[in-house]
Order: C-alpha cells, then sequence, then structure tokens
C-alpha cells in the first residue's frame, strides 16, 4: 500500500504493529497455531487507518496507539472467522479456514478468544470509557449486520437495503478506526466527524469493490472462487444491476431462487452478470463514495491528508 510512504509511518513501526499481532496470539500452543495464519496476510487496512488518523495532529507515542490499532485487527479477525462459519467457507486469503480445520464449535471459540483478546488489550491500554463504548458499538452493529446478511440470504435486497447492509458489516468498522484515530490525536469534534465520514464513504466504496471483486477478480489474486457470494446466497450490487438490465435476469433468479446450486450453475450466473454494465455501475458508484469520502477530510496534517487521499484511491483501484 503505497499510501503509507507518504504518511510518515516508519516501517519500522509497520513491524512492530506485526510483532505486536503475533504476541498477542500466543497464549498457548493450541491458540498460536489456530490463530497465528489467521492473521497473516491481509490488507491491514483497519489499524493502518486508525494509526493515519491517530498522526493527524503531531507525532504520537507508538507504545500508546500500537494495542488499540492491535485490537481492530483481532476485531476484524475475529468477524472474518465467524462469517466463514455462517457461510461455509473452506478458504480464506488462500488457506484453510478455522471451521474447515477444526470445525464450527472450535471455530466459534476461536472467533471469541480473538475478540476477548482485542477488549483486554483496550481496557489495559486505559483508553477511557469513550473508546470502550465505540468498539462495544461496533460489535454490536457486525453482528447486526450480519445477521440481517443471513436472515436476507437468496433473496434479492433493494438498493436501500443492500446498502443499509454494507453500512453495517464494513463502512461502520472503517469509520470507526478513523475516529477513534481522531479521537486520540486530540481533534476536536468536527475534525473528529469529519475522519468519521471519510471512513463511512470509504467503507461503502471499499465493500462496493469487494463485491465487484467476486464477479471481475482474479481468484488466484483474490484468493477466492469467482460467484462464491452468490453461491452462499449474499446479493450483491453487481446483482442487483444485472437484475436490472440483462436480457438473462431471469435466467439469473432462478439461479438465485434454487439455493443448492451446482458450479456450473453459479459460473453461468457469473458469466451473464459478466456481460452486462454492472462493472461500469459499480465502479461508477464506488467513485462517488470515494469523492464524498475526499470532501470530509478535515485540516490535518499535510502528510496524513496525502496518505488518507491516496488510501481512497487505493480502495477504489484494488484488484485483491
Amino acid at each position: 500500500m503505497n499510501f503509507l510512504t507518504a504518511s510518515g509511518i516508519s516501517t519500522e513501526n509497520l513491524q512492530r504493529l506485526e510483532e505486536n499481532l503475533r504476541q498477542s496470539v500466543i497464549e498457548d500452543e493450541f491458540i498460536k497455531k489456530s490463530c497465528t495464519p489467521l492473521i497473516q496476510g491481509g490488507k491491514r487496512l483497519r489499524p493502518m487507518l486508525f494509526l493515519l488518523c491517530a498522526n493527524s495532529r503531531e507525532k504520537i507515542s507508538v507504545e500508546k496507539i500500537l494495542p488499540l490499532a492491535v485490537a481492530l485487527e483481532l476485531i476484524h479477525t475475529a468477524s472474518l472467522v465467524h462469517d466463514d462459519i455462517l457461510d461455509s467457507s473452506k478458504k480464506r486469503r488462500g488457506i484453510e479456514t478455522s471451521n474447515s480445520k477444526y470445525g464450527a464449535q472450535i471455530a466459534v471459540l476461536i472467533g471469541d478468544y480473538l475478540f476477548a483478546k482485542a477488549f483486554q488489550l483496550v481496557a489495559e491500554g486505559n483508553y477511557g470509557d469513550e473508546v470502550a463504548l465505540i468498539l462495544s458499538k461496533l460489535v454490536k452493529n457486525l453482528c447486526r449486520g450480519e445477521i440481517m446478511q443471513d436472515l436476507s440470504l437468496f433473496k434479492i435486497p433493494t438498493l436501500d437495503e443492500y446498502y443499509e447492509r454494507i453500512n453495517l458489516k464494513t463502512a461502520i468498522f472503517l469509520s470507526t478506526c478513523c475516529r477513534l484515530g481522531g479521537i486520540v490525536s486530540g481533534l476536536n469534534r468536527t475534525e473528529v466527524d469529519g475522519l468519521t465520514n471519510y471512513g463511512n464513504s470509504l467503507g461503502i466504496a471499499f465493500q462496493i469493490v469487494d463485491d465487484l471483486l467476486d464477479f471481475f477478480g482474479e481468484e488466484k489474486i483474490t484468493g477466492k472462487s469467482l460467484g462464491s457470494d452468490l453461491k452462499s446466497g449474499v446479493i450483491t450490487l453487481p446483482v442487483i444491476r444485472t437484475l436490472q438490465v440483462s436480457n438473462d435476469k431471469n435466467i439469473l433468479r432462478e439461479i438465485i431462487n434454487k439455493k443448492n446450486v451446482a458450479q456450473e450453475e453459479i459460473n453461468s450466473a457469473v458469466k451473464i452478470v459478466r456481460a452486462t454494465d454492472a462493472f461500469t455501475y459499480c465502479k461508477l458508484r464506488a467513485k462517488a463514495h470515494i469523492e464524498s469520502a475526499g470532501i470530509s477530510l478535515p485540516q490535518i496534517k499535510k502528510s496524513v491528508k496525502l496518505a488518507l487521499e491516496q488510501a481512497a484511491d487505493f480502495v477504489v483501484m484494488r484488484n485483491f
């Protein structure tokens, strides 16, 4: 992620983040064995956004902010572990998921452990009641988003319902990272709100691009099969658009309604989506949210503002 180069966050501090992540999951041999693969790889977007926003004014103590950065990544990882259980996913980032390797019962507990470890780090860091409350609301909203998604599997959402779901599952997380960074950096309420709005728009764009990659990405890069969201019953923006404009929309609707479909039918669905303007349509929507993110940025340290602008460009242009 080249945007980090402009931020002033040193390579040494990024290495310390990785080391602290590793140290957070070595409590016993099984935790180390089961959790270490989970924290390897990934974009680290959430802790990076927090670290950037935490440096919005003057340089802040790394020792003070690293535990919260680690906690944010652990919460994200825990949510992925639970997502994989609900979706019966076999692979994540190209490696076997916890539920595939150990079974759903152990995987649930691994996810719970990561949540608990995150809040332990926050408590030990003495960040105050406001930070603890914000993180509690974050986890609550992640659960609400997952419940909403699970209850709507194989159902075609309206555009408003789609946006509500991705707001709860993704946008609120990125906005929380930015908000917490602004708070620990000592920004005033208006400036913190600006960073929060930036993070929310960034999160909406991030999820739209993520949903786009499920149909237009390269499997070797994304680490998952094309159409995997559709196969698990999660109906996303590219499908919503295709059902509006495709001559084959009835075929696609039949595939969705079948629920348990063969891979050949998923491949057909992917081809139907790719034959429409879904890619352009979704990209334009993502770019509009990225523009909103840029407008929301407050007057903060120039190097950090530049890095956040570059982070927005990364989100909309990424291929993984």
